[in-house]
């Protein structure tokens, strides 16, 4: 059974928090896209094969996948900031070994510890959940969980230009100096957040979801080489299906479960889930082929004839787009809520992919396209921490994000894995080097627009909210986060917390506690003394109450789980203000 932690937080300047964890976000994500400039000149370097180099990008995807949900519970536990440091630290020393190494062994063992760095996306997440006012957490959530493309994004460009006019050694260098720095300003800038999930961590479940994990995207990455129906492949993804189911079975019979699957079953988490693969899908796919098209020779007849820092930074507004998407979903998520932002955000992905099979003929379209998809795929991105924020309990934030961000990795791996796979059966063969087709790249953007298809498909099955009765005109932004207040306490709890003559207490606690004893929710009252919490699912609650000064005080509720809200004052000190049952 896990209990919320109930001390009180001192007020803090929250004006760092967000551009801190948010670099922190974009210099983990730089590990991922890091070596694609030098991909095809691994095996030189490392004086090895070329199916044994591939090695060196397989091992930091496994890493962060494995990583991803395992540190989101850990900073359930023992600390977000905590353990986001821990996550930077490993980084760092991945970096600093494939820094001084030439040979193919200490390499991926370096760029396996840079991908376990990945499980501080979900941690930025939940300390942002945690720590912000509610008028902040929106766009603070989406550029935490965009920065994932961000770093993707202009890692090509930055890492085309250091590998084209330097050692190659100065990408890790780099990447090492980035991550001490973002030790650095996490320290300064980011505080502790208070709250705990109490409980031993699940560490059966923990290997149970790894070893299942690795099988399972160990033949999606290597299937291309090892042959789709090899023994090999088929072998391993049978065995990644038994350890999952028996990790499934025990992950239900313990009482505080690595990954709590009666709350991933939710239609909104399920479906987010599911809907996030498909996003990680179609993001991948222009990572790979834009890159590809600008590069090839004019002599193909196709080739855009581009050097490789051109064609980094051709792609590079891919990722500038969707860092600048993140007010912009702020705005929309407001008014029309995270669900239908992301519907909004698969549309425009559509747009772009639908133009981008008629805009390969001039670097310039290739700009055009990197715009639209990154507009579109911020968007996406941007919903899917608002969506599994919104139907899970507080204390479960770093364990749920980390699950969807593992969600999105699987996309990218399955992205990977297929593109791989189209482009190598339709190139052409000249003097023994596959060179890629337009007919290849067109398929590939068919298959990114299919993906697109079904992860809608799957939007429009997420739950909706009514929404709230809003002003035609909303001139500033302590407007737009009253609405949104207003908004999100249609399933939920509101009111105000007073002091013992009736006064409105600001910046008082209030907590959520559900009927197992776990925290399902946390919010600071606002300067009116008023709070507004969303529940996840109908049933009693308790709201407990504190701030500096006044005695604690809680009450029992109880909600019917329509979108009514319950009114409910909470009077500090004294007994509670009577309940009206709905």
């Amino acid at each position: 059974m896990t209990h919320p932690t109930t001390d009180q937080p001192a007020p803090r300047p929250y004006g760092a928090i967000v551009p801190v964890l948010a670099f922190a976000g974009i210099v983990v994500a730089v590990m991922q896209t890091l070596l694609v400039p030098v991909i095809k000149d691994l095996p030189q370097l490392l004086h090895t094969t070329p199916s044994n180099a591939t090695w060196v990008l397989t091992s930091t995807l496994l890493s962060g996948a494995v990583a991803t949900p395992i540190m989101g519970r850990l900073g359930d536990l023992y600390g977000k900031r905590r353990m986001l440091l821990t996550s930077l630290a490993v980084m760092v020393v991945g970096a600093l070994i494939s820094a001084v190494t030439s040979t193919l062994m200490p390499m991926i063992v370096g760029r396996t510890l840079q991908g376990f760095a990945m499980g501080a996306i979900p941690l930025g997440i939940g300390l942002m959940r945690d720590m912000l006012p509610r008028e902040r957490l929106g766009s603070a959530m989406a550029l935490m969980s965009s920065s994932i493309g961000v770093g993707g994004g202009l890692a090509l460009p930055a890492a085309a230009l250091v590998a084209q006019h330097t050692n190659w050694h100065a990408l890790f260098y780099g990447s090492a100096g980035l991550g001490a720095l973002s030790i650095v300003l996490t320290l300064l800038a980011v505080p502790e957040s208070p709250m705990r999930a109490k409980g031993s961590f699940d560490l059966l479940g923990a290997l149970g979801l790894s070893a299942g994990l690795v099988l399972l995207l160990l033949p999606i990455t290597k299937g291309s080489d090892w042959g789709w129906s090899s023994g090999t492949t088929l072998g391993l993804f049978g065995a990644s299906v038994a350890i999952l189911l028996l990790w499934g079975v025990l992950e239900l019979r313990i009482s505080a479960p690595l990954v709590d699957l009666r709350t991933t079953a939710r239609r909104e988490v399920l479906l987010t889930n599911l809907a996030s693969i498909m996003v990680g899908v179609s993001f991948y796919v222009v990572s790979l082929v834009l890159p590809q098209l600008l590069q090839l020779p004019t002599a193909t007849g196709y080739g855009l004839g581009q050097s490789m820092v051109v064609a980094g930074l051709c792609v590079a507004p891919l990722g500038l787009t969707m860092m600048f998407t993140a007010p912009v979903y702020a705005r929309l998520s407001a008014r029309y809520g995270p669900k239908v932002t992301l519907i909004i955000g698969l549309l425009v992905i559509a747009l772009g992919y639908g133009g981008g099979l008629g805009l390969m003929d001039a670097a310039w379209q290739t700009v055009i396209t990197s715009v639209v998809l990154g507009a579109g795929i911020g968007l996406a991105y941007s919903s899917l921490p608002a969506l599994i924020v919104g139907a899970v309990p507080a204390s479960e934030t770093g364990a749920a994000n980390g699950l969807n961000t593992l969600m999105r990795s699987i996309g990218t791996s399955v992205s990977s894995a297929v593109i791989g796979m189209v482009l190598a059966n339709t190139a052409n063969h000249v003097n023994g080097l596959a060179v890629p087709t337009m007919h290849g790249f067109r398929v590939s953007f068919l298959i990114a627009t299919a993906a697109v298809a079904l992860g809608l498909l799957l939007a429009l099955f997420l739950p909706g909210r009514r929404p709230a009765a809003r002003p035609q005109l909303r001139a500033s932004s302590e407007e737009d986060a009253n609405l949104e207040r207003a908004e999100e306490v249609l399933r939920g709890f509101r009111g105000r917390v007073l002091d013992a003559e009736g006064a409105p207490v600001a910046r008082a606690k209030v907590t959520l506690i559900d009927r197992r004893g776990r925290q399902a929710g946390a919010t600071l009252s606002a300067e009116d003394g008023s709070y507004t919490l969303t529940v996840p699912a109908e049933g009693p609650y308790v709201l407990a109450a504190r701030a500096a000064g006044h005695a604690p005080v809680a009450s029992s509720a109880t909600h019917s789980g329509d979108d009514r809200p319950v009114d409910l004052d909470l009077s500090l000190p004294g007994e509670p203000v009577p309940v009206a049952e709905v």
